[in-house]
């Protein structure tokens, strides 16, 4: 899960817009689209025979120890010191994003559809603005229309719910991990973090991962847990989301926050739902309704429009 916009990108050099049409851009940006996009798919199907906030606690755990390697190999292991104030931020961050934002889509998808997740994820960027707004920012009059456009979306989108076709527990999950992971990112531009943002990552994700965990005990999913009846295509789906979802994914995307125009690098926004939707649809034959086609599409579009504003901005 991951649709929002960077609260405070990192300026891109002058020479940024010559090198963001390149071979390696493109492909960094597919591996973004693609990877992100398959994540609501590798959850559904891995919390079809494993508890949810142990699973996504292992995942992040993992995840976490992994990059944490990658950076003290790639940097050296004093890259991965960080100050009080520091390690204080990835915590608060790292519960925002992972346990609050990921951990309740992973609730949410053991009854809700991959794909309909996904569109309501996507709504990031409107509360985004809504959190600048109410903090005093003012953000273009566009911007509030595509908000706007993208609550009357969102309002299609949960009928499903409100109608008895999915539960609509699941769905107000869904958007209660849009509010979180949208607090995580608007606060990450606000904390003293650690500069490289592999180290901040590496951090955030083993805190929200070890409060999965916890969450998972105090829930009670260890009671009768047997790793041994776990699917093999659950097993697989952890992997993926561990080593690709997680690792290769953001590998990539912050690559290209430094070597892409962020306008480009944004559009994963608006991209992922769409794949997310398809990959549910053909894999594991999630139904295309009408609330979910034409909320999605007014979802994606109003994100679209608040996206290509605010990088003009």
């Amino acid at each position: 899960m991951s649709t929002s916009i960077p609260a405070e990108p990192a300026k891109a050099d002058p020479g940024t817009s010559r090198r963001g049409t390149s071979g390696a851009v493109w492909s960094a940006l597919g591996v973004v689209y693609v990877v992100w996009g398959s994540t609501y798919l590798g959850i559904r199907i891995a919390v079809q025979t494993m508890p949810p906030f142990l699973s996504a606690g292992a995942r992040f755990i993992t995840a976490g120890l992994v990059l944490a390697g990658i950076v003290a190999w790639r940097y050296g292991p004093s890259a991965l010191r960080v100050t009080r104030a520091q390690l204080g931020s990835t915590v608060v961050v790292g519960l925002l994003l992972v346990l609050g934002g990921n951990g309740l889509v992973v609730l949410a998808e053991t009854s809700v559809p991959s794909g309909l997740a996904a569109l309501l994820v996507a709504s990031v960027p409107m509360w985004v603005v809504v959190l600048r707004t109410l903090t005093g920012d003012r953000p273009p009059v566009r911007t509030l229309l595509g908000v706007l456009v993208g609550l009357a979306g969102l309002a299609v989108l949960t009928s499903p719910g409100l109608s008895g076709e999915v539960r609509l527990s699941g769905v107000l999950l869904v958007l209660a991990g849009a509010l979180c992971w949208s607090l995580g990112s608007f606060s990450a531009g606000r904390l003293p973090l650690p500069g490289n943002p592999f180290t901040g990552s590496a951090y955030q994700m083993a805190w929200g991962g070890l409060a999965g965990v916890l969450v998972g005990l105090v829930r009670g999913e260890q009671r009768g847990l047997d790793p041994g009846s776990f699917s093999t295509a659950s097993w697989l789906a952890l992997g993926y989301l561990v080593l690709i979802g997680s690792v290769v994914g953001f590998t990539a995307y912050a690559w290209l926050l430094q070597a892409a125009p962020l306008s480009l690098v944004a559009t994963y926004a608006y991209v992922n739902p769409v794949v997310a939707v398809a990959l549910g649809a053909l894999i594991l034959d999630e139904p295309l309704t009408l609330p979910i086609v034409l909320g999605g599409a007014i979802v994606v579009a109003a994100v679209g429009v608040i996206v290509s504003t605010e990088r003009r901005t």
